[in-house]
């Protein structure tokens, strides 16, 4: 199974907020922890090193949207430094976009109820835009979140991300992080549930070590959460993924839908959460440039993905047994969550805003004791594709 970083979670929103140990504060409170993939960092380490791995100051809510959350030094219109400040300013652009657009399309399926908006910012730079739509015509739960954090590792969790010892003792190492994050849970359970992220990572040489190169990685994926298989649908949203993925690599797609399938594994059940989608981590070994053009054609396939398949299931008929088998699917998804997923968890551990944490859960869901669909049942065609995945395209 591929490794992957820390925090390379699912899952938006786990919000920061100060601890009391001013000499490094603790990761708590960031609109999206989800955001935050560090590289591979503090590994076997017991857990008060993981509470306080990132250094994060409390948020502040803001009335409006700010134009960026970048410093003037990051937006590549104030800097003459080079590409990878430009790369920032970008993937927030592209970010924001993907934001807007996602929010539009379900308005849009919506008919009426909107998202509400929560916008933060940090006093030492960045901040987030959060948007929730609860109990609408259409969708249960929808949560789309960005955030652009900057912060401090302490120089032991870079020394676990580069996972290499270093002779020189390096101070606090500074990071910065950008990501988008959604999860999107329809009433109707014919209607499948979607979650996507992408984001990046930055690490900034540490303030005694000049001229150290920054390093960066990119992390993400989209994935497809059904509770009953109409393979159309299915073939549908793998062909959009693929269409992407092939644009730039032909490896991207198999390699990366592997990835997924061992990501979203709920090792207690034997089983995968959902029928996959793609999913990759830490990515810096291909040219900056290509990858930053490869996760913006992945944040804009998102809408073709899925809006479609939304649009076909949304009025369909069904039973309150379908309901069951939908809500026990939920339940699926929390226990994920809660137990593996690693931007949660991390924010569950650190103590985070718990609203932002556990935006990604279902309005409902459901626990049946020894619960076993019957086999050849339609119930049983999902349960069977999430214990044995198959490849759809």
């Amino acid at each position: 199974m591929a490794s992957h970083s820390l925090v390379s979670s699912p899952h938006p929103l786990a919000p920061f907020s100060s601890h009391h140990h001013h000499h490094h504060l603790c990761l708590r409170h960031s609109p999206n922890l989800s955001t935050l993939p560090f590289p591979k960092p503090i590994k076997n380490k017991p857990n008060h090193s993981l509470r306080c791995a990132v250094s994060i100051e409390k948020e502040v809510p803001e009335t409006e949207r700010p134009f960026t959350f970048l410093r003037d030094s990051d937006d590549s219109s104030h800097s003459s430094s080079s590409s990878t400040s430009s790369v920032r300013a970008r993937f927030e652009t592209m970010i924001r976009a993907a934001q807007d657009s996602v929010c539009e399309a379900i308005e849009a399926v919506e008919n009426g109820p909107k998202f509400k908006e929560d916008v933060w910012s940090r006093p030492g730079g960045g901040g987030g835009i959060s948007r929730v739509l609860q109990d609408g015509n259409v969708f249960e739960k929808a949560g789309v979140n960005v955030s652009v954090v900057y912060g401090v590792m302490p120089p032991e969790a870079y020394r676990a991300a580069k996972g290499s010892a270093s002779d020189q003792k390096p101070g606090p190492v500074p990071f910065f992080a950008a990501g988008v994050s959604s999860v999107l849970h329809p009433k109707n359970p014919f209607a499948p549930t979607l979650h996507f992220n992408y984001r990046y990572f930055e690490t900034d040489a540490p303030k005694d070590v000049p001229g150290a190169p920054r390093q960066w990685w990119f992390g993400g994926g989209t994935d497809f959460t059904p509770a009953y298989i109409f393979e159309d649908d299915v073939k549908h949203f793998h062909s959009i993924q693929k269409q992407a993925c092939d644009k730039f690599d032909p490896s991207f797609y198999p390699r990366f839908k592997k990835w997924c399938d061992d990501y979203f594994y709920i090792k207690h059940r034997d089983e995968r959460r959902g029928l996959g989608g793609i999913f990759f981590d830490d990515l810096n070994d291909y040219d900056q440039e290509m990858l930053l053009k490869f996760s913006t054609e992945c944040a804009n396939s998102v809408v073709p993905a899925y809006i479609p398949i939304v649009e076909k299931r949304k009025d369909m008929e069904f039973t309150e047994q379908n309901k069951a088998w939908q809500q026990l699917r939920r339940g699926r998804y929390v226990e994920f969550n809660l137990v593996y997923d690693r931007g949660t968890t991390f924010g569950l551990k650190t103590g985070g805003r718990i609203e932002s944490i556990l935006v990604s859960l279902p309005l409902s869901a459901r626990w049946e004791y020894d619960h076993k669909p019957e086999e050849g049942t339609e119930e049983w065609k999902l349960l069977d594709a999430c214990i044995n995945p198959k490849e759809w395209i």
